[in-house]
């Protein structure tokens, strides 16, 4: 006998609310210079970052994640308690259980909300984006909460000059709801896992629980390794969001990538041929590099400033550590 399970009737669905939470403390490359030897000249021809917020003692991963989580619910006009899950990416979370989605899910008073976390680095946001629509286009939940949130700083040595001056705090958050029209194109992933030592930790918890004399697990990068690869198999994956959503470049309002590096955005953007009135995401160089909430982030400072207008399709591009990525065309809130 042959069983048959009833399939879910889909629908349409898109992103109904941004909220994000930039941490006050703003760091100019002059602070960062006074820990590395380094210039501020240097670090803006290297990466194009002139200043970066750092997040202070209270400003968790769970606060600032609720901040921000708190601000999109807002702007898209639904009560917390009609969340039926949050998802939460982070690389930079020190606590494995419980899920951290969970304890923000309950700080939000999103009380019968499953949650749950992403470990996808700087890609995590787009994972947990196509997660969410999925979910929400199957009929899983009505409202999908989506948060990226980091505290880079709390695992990048800040003496080490060859990533400190990179990387930032903060965190971003969309909802995901049913549409009218699709508002949520396909998602493009894949990974290269023969490089994944490029973007890695120094060490491993065990080995430094085994012996504390080492120094703690931090991150490490091949910078020049990292940005090579980003640039060769990027393209090729923003070219296959677009297809997915069946539109092309020209129909484009903004591009959103992972905000890593300006020079490595603005040499995307050129291989990608995007035309001139297409906004390219800089907050890279305000908010320095926060992985899985760089791209809520820059989608808010697009928004903010003017420079897209709501209702846009983005094309979204994450990648990082892995090395691995996700991307997809949304609508914007």
């Amino acid at each position: 006998m042959t069983s048959q399970l009833l399939a879910a009737p889909r629908t349409h669905c898109r992103i109904l609310g941004l909220g994000v939470h930039r941490p006050p403390r703003a760091v100019a490359n002059s602070e960062i210079c006074e820990w590395i030897e380094s210039s501020e000249e240097w670090i803006v021809s290297r990466s194009g970052i002139r200043s970066r917020r750092f997040a202070g003692k209270d400003e968790t991963l769970e606060a600032m994640a609720v901040s921000a989580g708190r601000a999109a619910l807002r702007h898209a006009g639904v009560t917390a308690d009609r969340v039926g899950c949050v998802v939460v990416a982070s690389m930079s979370n020190l606590v494995q259980t419980p899920p951290l989605a969970v304890r923000v899910a309950h700080d939000l008073g999103a009380l019968d909300a499953g949650g749950f976390d992403v470990s996808g680095a700087c890609a995590g946001f787009c994972h947990a984006l196509a997660v969410a629509a999925d979910m929400v286009s199957t009929g899983q939940s009505t409202y999908v909460l989506v948060i990226g949130t980091e505290r880079m700083t709390d695992i990048v040595d800040p003496n080490d000059r060859t990533i400190s001056f990179l990387f930032a705090d903060g965190a971003g958050a969309v909802l995901v709801g049913p549409s009218d029209r699709p508002g949520i194109g396909p998602a493009v992933r894949g990974a290269d896992g023969a490089s994944r030592e490029a973007l890695r930790m120094n060490t491993t918890w065990d080995a430094f629980r085994a012996d504390p004399t080492l120094p703690p697990p931090m991150m490490k990068m091949d910078g020049r390794r990292v940005f090579r690869w980003a640039v060769e198999h990027m393209v090729p994956a923003g070219l296959r969001a677009l297809a997915g959503a069946g539109i092309d470049r020209h129909d484009l309002a903004a591009f959103i990538p992972h905000q890593a590096n300006i020079r490595m955005i603005e040499i995307l953007a050129a291989k990608l041929e995007l035309p001139d009135h297409v906004a390219v995401a800089g907050d890279v160089a305000v908010s320095g590099n926060t992985s899985a909430a760089s791209i809520p982030l820059a989608m808010d400072a697009l928004l903010r400033d003017g420079l897209a207008p709501p209702g846009g399709a983005a094309l979204l591009l994450g990648f990082g550590a892995g090395l691995n990525y996700a991307g997809q065309v949304v609508l914007l809130p």
